[in-house]
């Protein structure tokens, strides 16, 4: 009996040593970053005569852990939206200022506004020239900002998918050291520390599915699916970077259109997958970085360019509405299209027999126009988009029109009206006409500044398409970055009178081009794209220019303030995911002092076993 007792608490001793370890090695990681507290799981032996230290495990709760891996890729995205929201906001200046977008808008006004108090005063002129150039190199500025925030995104994800890819390959290697290690083994809980803490790190960077495997290995898919860690294989990640971003590089799912960078996945098969096509890439930097460049900022651009196109066609645009019209029983609309140029959109409302109302857009070229004419590029994005070869001059407006709008239309040269009026009948029981409007550019060139009339070309296309804006898309859409290009006319910068003169013989003192030129810019409405998102991305908005900078600055407040709200909330829910993590699975030092003094208790205690077993041998020896 005294060499059974003497073997039981030899193993107490040794059971209880190994478990005062775990405790000294909790404490000293209580800090570490991804250790999960270890604990000693003693087994008994044959006949629970003895026990023996068996394995060494971790607290692990694998639910607060996948919760803190899915907090933790949601803060990483609304991290950096919030970030780069700020700084998209910050570009537009402190609303209301002198130096913000609608302050140098409402100045440039103000400056119209004086030059018809006194048209023939050469400072006033002067002042609304230089009000101008602030104007179009503010918005230029901006735009400019808005693709540097794109590059720099770009740039990033370079960064990101690397870092990804390398933690995909640090997975795969810890899965095949844990998978060929031994239970028992204390290193194995190191192994499983370092795994856990590279897919933690790996989720700031993309959202992953991780599946447990029995082996000891995890899988680990993307939300789509996609398999990027298989046992001992992994998939290795790529982004084909593009460098400096213009407004014209945009993401396209066909890679000979696609202007900027993509993530693929190669996996060890050799079969590549684009993760972004797929959509496999929901949360993380990755994601928000592909969401700001893709979709935030080039919206960012368009509002822009609808700005810079807002204050070009504004000032040099006549507005043509169709007036009604009937004949033979058809019923339709006289449009005046006289001196109609490539890009001077005619939107014909249509509905149907079911009472369904669309917009067509007969969109006028030269001949060097894309076809089809992407619809986002229009003011609606719903809006059937017809191209119109008008080079044939104004006498073929009726016939080229009612070719593209083919049989249910009769279109025609207006009755004594000039070449380039058509009259558009419809049958009313069929395809009925709902309306007709169209914004005409007066002048045909740059220096055509003595227009007969009010309108004058004062910003002008100072880009590689040098002259008028149109709205044309000969060659490709003009729209797309014209803010960047966006300039004041040479012509007026040359000589301020332009201003005032409208003709020849202008008489001094008259107002009416200044008047003209702020109405315009304060009362008329014009109408901006959908695409914009001004108000909403279901239909165009109608506003006027200033009014359009001011809910263009209104808009980037707004979702500046919606970004860092999002993140604030998201911090809070990944610091509570934190919480419960390190409440279930890391180490507390009360409650490892207190296992502490219970271990003391227990080696005294087995000391002291060993201690009699051991007199009771001596006097044994001793008879």
């Amino acid at each position: 009996m005294s060499l059974n007792a003497l073997n039981t608490s030899t193993a107490g001793l040794q059971v209880t040593q190994a478990a005062i370890g775990l405790v000294s090695q909790n404490v000293a990681n209580a800090g570490t970053a991804g250790y999960v507290k270890r604990v000693l799981n003693p087994v008994s032996t044959l006949g629970n005569s003895g026990v023996a230290t068996g394995t060494i495990s971790r607290t692990l709760d694998a639910v607060s852990l996948k919760q803190l891996r899915l907090e933790t890729a949601g803060a990483s995205y609304t991290g950096l939206s919030a970030k780069v929201q700020g700084q998209l906001d910050a570009l537009y200046g402190t609303p209301g200022s002198s130096a913000a977008l609608d302050g140098v808008v409402n100045s440039f006004t103000q400056s119209l506004q004086a030059l018809t108090t006194d048209p023939t005063s050469a400072a006033s002129r002067a002042s609304a020239v230089s009000s101008a150039r602030t104007v179009a190199t503010t918005v230029a500025g901006i735009a400019q900002g808005v693709q540097d925030l794109r590059t720099g995104l770009e740039s990033q994800l370079g960064g990101d998918v690397a870092a990804a890819s390398a933690l995909l390959s640090q997975i795969a290697g810890l899965n095949g050291k844990i998978a060929g290690a031994s239970k028992s083994e204390t290193g194995t809980a190191d192994l499983l520390d370092q795994r856990d803490q590279a897919i933690n790190t790996l989720s700031h960077y993309l959202d992953v599915q991780v599946s447990d495997q029995r082996d000891g290995s995890v899988t680990l898919l993307t939300a789509s699916g996609a398999t990027l860690v298989d046992h001992m294989a992994a998939a290795t990640l790529a982004f084909d970077g593009r460098g400096t971003l213009s407004p014209e590089a945009q993401y396209s799912a066909d890679p000979s259109t696609r202007g900027v960078g993509t993530v693929t996945a190669t996996t060890p098969a050799g079969a590549r997958i684009d993760l972004l096509a797929t959509g496999a890439i929901r949360s993380g930097s990755i994601a928000a970085a592909v969401s700001l460049r893709d979709d935030t900022l080039v919206q960012a651009q368009r509002q822009l360019d609808d700005l810079a196109a807002g204050l070009s066609r504004a000032l040099s645009d006549r507005p043509a509405t169709g007036t009604a019209a009937s004949a033979d029983g058809l019923t339709g609309f006289d449009i005046d299209l006289t001196g109609l140029q490539a890009g001077n959109a005619v939107t014909l409302g249509v509905r149907n027999a079911a009472g369904v109302s669309r917009n067509l857009i007969l969109m006028p070229t030269n001949g060097a126009a894309p076809d089809p004419i992407d619809p986002a590029l229009t003011d609606d994005p719903t809006a059937l988009v017809v191209p119109v070869d008008i080079s044939g001059g104004p006498s073929t407006f009726a016939a080229k029109i009612g070719a593209v709008l083919g049989t249910g239309f009769t279109v025609t040269g207006t009755p004594g009206g000039a070449a380039g009026s058509v009259r558009i009948l419809s049958d009313p029981a069929g395809l009925a006409l709902t309306g007709a409007s169209a914004s005409v550019t007066v002048p045909t060139s740059a220096t055509d500044t003595k227009t007969g009339r009010g309108q004058l070309a004062l910003f002008v296309d100072a880009g590689a398409r040098n002259g008028v804006f149109t709205g044309s898309f000969e060659g490709g859409s003009h729209l797309t970055g014209f803010a960047q290009r966006l300039a004041v006319n040479p012509a007026v910068t040359a000589d301020a009178s332009t201003l005032v003169d409208y003709a020849d013989a202008t008489a001094s003192g008259d107002t009416a081009r200044p008047q003209y030129l702020t109405d315009a810019l304060t009362s008329r409405t014009l109408t901006f794209s959908a695409a914009s998102g001004i108000g909403g991305v279901s239909a165009p908005r109608s506003a006027t220019v200033v009014g359009f900078a001011q809910s263009v600055i209104d808009a980037r407040g707004a979702a500046s303030a919606e970004a860092q709200q999002l993140d604030e909330g998201q911090q809070i829910a990944l610091s509570s995911a934190q919480s419960r993590f390190a409440k279930d699975s890391g180490v507390s030092v009360d409650e490892e002092m207190s296992r502490l003094i219970q271990l003391q208790t227990a080696y005294s205690a087995n000391a002291r076993v060993l201690t009699a077993a051991r007199d009771m041998l001596d006097t044994l020896l001793r008879i």
